[in-house]
């Protein structure tokens, strides 16, 4: 009685281990499977979710058509305003210098041209564009944009009895192009340049200065104006990083800003 008692008991720990046994290798199996199934669903939903874009559209493309231009003449130019300045004033013997334009920077240029009768405004205006001269001969600037050779300072250098020389410089290089007296002056022309640098008591780099530290950029165009009779003004452009274009008018006798103009274009 013992001994079947025994029996019986071991063969039904044995049968209860097959069980367990069995129930784990279903278990493995069932996991496995899910694992599978969940991977497989996961790679079918990568092909049909397309991957987001993280790439920004470039700088150059949300440039305005100016500032592109802008960009493009300022990346060519190696002479600076001051360098420019040095060399065109060192073309006429006591000459200062009453205008400095980097051709093509100036977008204005494109349609500026002069008058018929070929003087310019009564008050000489030298606007940034450089399009006039401050001795209102309407002298206009030769091109509106870089050369084959390049971009080019154009500058008016004024003797100390208002004749205008025209001396144009290649700002690559810093050779200067072509120098020659702007023929279309007469006696009023001159007296108006000599009365407006006679004003002048500060210089086109002092202008620049005071414009550049008002903001950050580089001067592209410097002009004698006279400030709709309140006296001589400097007309200062000045390009910033963001190929925007600031204008500001400098009181050619104490240096103080009178007006600030941004082009947004």
């Amino acid at each position: 009685m013992n001994s079947a008692s025994s029996r019986s008991r071991t063969l039904k720990t044995v049968g209860a281990l097959g069980m367990a046994a069995a129930t784990a290798v279903l278990m493995t199996g069932c996991g496995q499977s899910s694992d599978s199934a969940t991977s497989a669903a996961t790679s079918e939903a990568a092909k049909v979710v397309p991957q987001k874009q993280t790439t920004s559209p470039s700088a150059s493309a949300r440039l305005t058509e100016d500032q592109q231009e802008r960009k493009k003449v300022l990346d060519a130019t190696k002479v600076t305003f001051d360098d420019a300045a040095t060399t065109a004033t060192g073309e006429v013997a006591g000459g200062k210098l009453v205008d400095l334009d980097l051709e093509g920077v100036d977008d204005d240029d494109k349609d500026q041209s002069p008058s018929p009768t070929g003087s310019g405004s009564p008050t000489g205006s030298a606007s940034p564009t450089g399009s006039a001269s401050p001795t209102g001969n309407g002298t206009s600037s030769p091109s509106a944009s870089p050369g084959a050779d390049g971009p080019v300072w154009a500058a008016e250098v004024a003797e100390k009895d208002g004749t205008i020389h025209t001396v144009r410089i290649n700002a690559v290089d810093g050779k200067v192009i072509e120098a020659r007296v702007d023929a279309d002056q007469d006696a009023d022309d001159k007296k108006q340049t000599a009365d407006l640098l006679a004003q002048a008591t500060q210089t086109p780099q002092q202008a620049a200065k005071v414009a550049t530290e008002k903001k950050k950029g580089t001067v592209t165009s410097v002009g004698l104006d006279d400030n709709e009779g309140n006296g001589a003004i400097w007309q200062v452009d000045v390009v910033g990083s963001d190929w925007k274009k600031t204008t500001f008018d400098v009181d050619a006798k104490n240096d103080t800003i009178v007006r600030e103009e941004t082009d947004n274009d």
